[in-house]
């Protein structure tokens, strides 16, 4: 496997990890509003093959801290007291996460992006 290779596939994996990491985000921000939804967290791993370190998406976890309580007599999960739980997804957090996500996803297609037109150029030179 050339160094061409080796770079394409460890952005490849970068992406997809990413992605998983994007998508996860996306149902913890739509589910914000959902009693008792707990916020999922993506954590990556790396696996070294044929020299290279790709990236790649670990066990997805639930959130363990405490959920928001809500006073609302009238709903129908509150308790005797008149409280139920909400979730634990804080809007700003999820947002600043996504960012983040969003800026290393955009960095690794720009890095598959520049090996690949560095791929193509070697290619030529060595034509002529």
């Amino acid at each position: 496997m050339n160094e061409f290779s080796k770079a394409l596939g460890v952005s490849a994996s970068a992406l997809q990890a990413q992605a998983t990491r994007l998508r996860h985000l996306s149902e913890n921000i739509s589910n914000a509003d959902t009693p008792g939804y707990r916020r999922k967290l993506v954590a990556f791993e790396t696996a070294a093959r044929d020299g290279t370190a790709n990236v790649s998406v670990g066990r997805v976890r639930l959130d363990r801290s405490e959920l928001a309580r809500h006073f609302d007599p009238s709903h129908p999960l509150a308790d005797e007291t008149g409280h139920y739980s909400g979730s634990n997804v804080k809007l700003m957090i999820e947002i600043a996460d996504a960012r983040e996500a969003q800026r290393s996803y955009e960095a690794n297609l720009k890095m598959f992006d520049q090996t690949r037109q560095m791929s193509s150029s070697l290619l030529e030179l060595l034509r002529k």
